[in-house]
């Protein structure tokens, strides 16, 4: 018996095979399906995906015998894959010299007399096993048959480029969840670590120009005055990542039975509205099973835009709902300053801005339609804008009804 020599990349070519992620893997359905066929064509009692690591081979799928590995030094695949491009038969084992006495050539009860073996490879052309046939009986494969064989080790060597990909794919989503975590922990110890002392800044503002202001004169009022809004502006932001990132929370929670009418009156409530405004509920009340939390976050974002973003003297904001098969539909529409077409397809990306400034002159931060539709999103609906500039804005998002 004539031991197989190590291939001369065996180090790349154990690498590519381990980067597989294969070994020791349970039974797949695509590969099993594979090795049935490759028995049938060929007309073998047994077909293999054979991989071949240090020390064995081990059997990716077999037909036709219930071992699950073998020694690598007595292994025909080892012999098969020193030449990666060429199909290996062994008409008579006991008639090659590498396999003659070899121990599985001789079992007594089921010898391996004959091996078609057609080496597996990777996308940098290393042979990192095979898919092969075996007889108990003296044999041999005809034109068509090897074709077949070759064209199914095609089709396993797909399947495990598409495994390798999936590989990286879930290694990477892995590491972006990872990333994703530290950034949401980033965030929130660093948002709430700064509001404080931005409350602290806004107040001490307030004192100065209270205490001090007849001192500092028109020129440090105005100052004072750009320092506070300043402060508010950045704690407006920090507040509005806190809420995008702890927006999946809020669609997690349990959805209770609410009055509509209600709901929007306790957010008009939260929202303290100074301006000229009138806001138009529903025609008609209804009680709704739904994530509470989450649509009081969702109506607060874009209700909230309608008053920042409307240049007009009295701000008019239309609210509807309609049940549509299983899910809700709500709209806000406003009479406000509108968005450019080009920019409405923007419009969701976190900190992604507006070209046009708010009613108090501030240019937004990208975050609140962004945490809205990643709340619409996770309950299972879509969101959208339609909008004219100068005449006004209508958002329609919907909810999955429960």
């Amino acid at each position: 018996m004539i031991h197989p020599p190590v291939p001369h990349n065996e180090k790349e070519r154990l690498k590519a095979l381990h980067n597989l992620n294969i070994i020791n893997s349970d039974p797949e359905e695509c590969f099993d399906n594979i090795t049935e066929l490759a028995s049938y064509i060929c007309n073998m009692p047994i077909s293999m995906i054979t991989l071949v690591d240090e020390t064995r081979q081990w059997f990716k799928s077999k037909t036709g015998t219930d071992m699950c590995d073998s020694d690598r030094d007595v292994s025909f695949c080892s012999h098969a894959i020193l030449e990666p491009q060429n199909f290996m038969e062994v008409e008579d084992t006991h008639k090659d010299p590498r396999f003659h006495d070899n121990p599985l050539a001789n079992d007594g009860d089921n010898p391996i007399r004959y091996y078609g073996g057609m080496p597996l490879l990777n996308s940098a052309g290393m042979a990192l096993g095979t898919l092969c046939v075996i007889d108990t009986k003296v044999n041999k494969l005809n034109e068509h048959q090897i074709k077949a064989l070759k064209a199914l080790a095609k089709q396993v060597e797909t399947l495990f480029e598409a495994r390798y990909k999936n590989f990286l794919l879930e290694e990477a989503r892995k590491d972006l969840d990872d990333h994703n975590t530290l950034l949401k922990d980033f965030a929130g110890v660093v948002s709430h670590d700064m509001k404080m002392p931005l409350a602290n800044m806004v107040l001490t503002a307030d004192v100065i120009k209270k205490k001090y202001g007849h001192l500092l004169g028109e020129d440090g009022k105005k100052y004072l005055d750009q320092l506070k809004r300043s402060g508010l502006n950045l704690s407006d932001y920090i507040t509005g990542i806190l809420n995008h990132y702890e927006s999946e929370k809020l669609a997690n929670t349990a959805t209770e039975e609410i009055d509509l009418h209600n709901l929007l009156e306790d957010i008009i409530d939260l929202l303290g509205i100074e301006e000229d405004c009138e806001i138009n509920f529903p025609k008609k009340n209804v009680n709704i099973k739904i994530n509470r939390a989450a649509l009081e976050q969702i109506f607060l974002n874009l209700i909230s835009n309608s008053l920042k973003y409307n240049n007009k003297e009295r701000i008019i904001i239309d609210i509807g709902f309609e049940k549509q098969g299983d899910f809700y539909v709500f709209t806000v529409e406003d009479n406000g300053i509108g968005v450019k077409q080009e920019e409405q397809k923007e419009i969701f990306k976190l900190f992604s801005t507006l070209s046009i400034l708010d009613r108090k002159g501030n240019k937004g931060h990208g975050i609140g339609l962004t945490t809205v539709k990643k709340l619409v999103t996770n309950l299972g609906g879509t969101v959208k804008i339609k909008s004219e500039l100068e005449k006004g804005t209508k958002f329609t998002f919907t909810v999955q009804a429960t």
